[in-house]
């Protein structure tokens, strides 16, 4: 019986203490929601950081949303993308909205030597604002190895998701150091969070960004530049192959709208309130279970698309 009390005694302050930190982080979870997505926080982003924002992949999805939310908010915008017919209907579909100055720079993030094009088409200019969005993902899940064309399309995601943030941050990033001011926003993903097998090279290439994101923002936040990771769950895009918006899968204006909130208050962020409820789910998930539910999903929908496509 002697035994039994200090027993009992751990037993209720072990159970005390695992509420009071779950209570916590619950406290610190609606604090940070609401801080960030309950204010509009408009103020952060325009002009006055420079006149104009650069955002690559912005003929489709989260990037032309982008554009559209910078040129809303009274910033002249440089669309780079690989078509120039679609750069030119974005534009003129720009210019006639909210009546600002646009420059379109075509080059393929695929190939290598596209940057002194860049360079030269950016020139002179006084950019505030880069939205490192271009990106690529597997055509569907597949095993590293059976990955159709897997030279190339190890070469072409390197070269889109990696190469492209680095390159990109090169050119702007001096100028914005020089006037002690500027926003950087690298589209990561939510597979860079955790590993992702059936996506492997993707999965690797987005934990790049959010790495290089991180680390860039301590480097330079002292010298007046934000730099923010986000790492959207699915939202409804070409990329994603989603059509539908739902909840869980917003439209990239919806999605947009509310990451630009995060600006200047979160320099790692989900971007989006269900997607953070989400992030904050898994990281409770044991890995065991995170690698089987994602193995699961990764294989099911494999087997969809050698299905639909009448591949073995």
């Amino acid at each position: 019986m002697e035994n039994v009390v200090p027993a009992a005694c751990f037993l209720y302050w072990l159970g005390a203490g695992t509420v009071a930190y779950l209570a916590l982080r619950l406290s610190c979870f609606f604090y940070t929601a609401f801080r960030v997505w309950g204010s509009e926080n408009k103020s952060v982003v325009g002009p006055e950081l420079g006149e104009w924002a650069v955002v690559t992949g912005s003929t489709d999805g989260i990037g032309k949303s982008y554009a559209e939310e910078l040129a809303k908010r009274g910033m002249k915008v440089v669309l780079i993308s690989r078509s120039q017919d679609k750069l030119n209907q974005v534009s003129s579909e720009i210019k006639e909205k909210f009546e600002v100055e646009t420059k379109t720079i075509a080059v393929d993030f695929a190939s290598e030597d596209i940057y002194d094009k860049i360079s030269a088409g950016l020139a002179g200019l006084e950019i505030g604002v880069l939205v490192n969005n271009v990106g690529m993902s597997y055509e569907y899940p597949e095993y590293f190895l059976d990955i159709p064309d897997l030279d190339n399309t190890i070469k072409r995601l390197i070269n889109v998701n990696i190469v492209s943030v680095c390159k990109m941050t090169r050119l702007v990033l001096p100028g914005m150091v020089e006037r002690s001011k500027g926003v950087i926003v690298n589209i990561s993903s939510a597979s860079g969070m955790y590993p992702v097998p059936l996506l492997t090279i993707y999965s690797a290439t987005k934990t790049f960004v959010d790495f290089f994101s991180q680390c860039l923002h301590e480097e330079y936040r002292h010298k007046g530049i934000f730099v923010q990771s986000v790492l959207p769950y699915f939202v409804a895009t070409k990329l994603a192959k989603i059509r539908k918006a739902t909840l869980d899968k917003p439209s990239s204006e919806t999605f947009v709208k509310s990451a630009m909130k995060t600006i200047g208050l979160q320099s790692r962020t989900s971007g989006y309130l269900i997607h953070s409820i989400m992030a904050s789910i898994m990281s409770c998930l044991p890995s065991w279970l995170y690698y089987k539910l994602t193995m699961f999903l990764g294989k099911s929908t494999r087997a969809r698309y050698l299905k639909k496509n009448k591949k073995n």
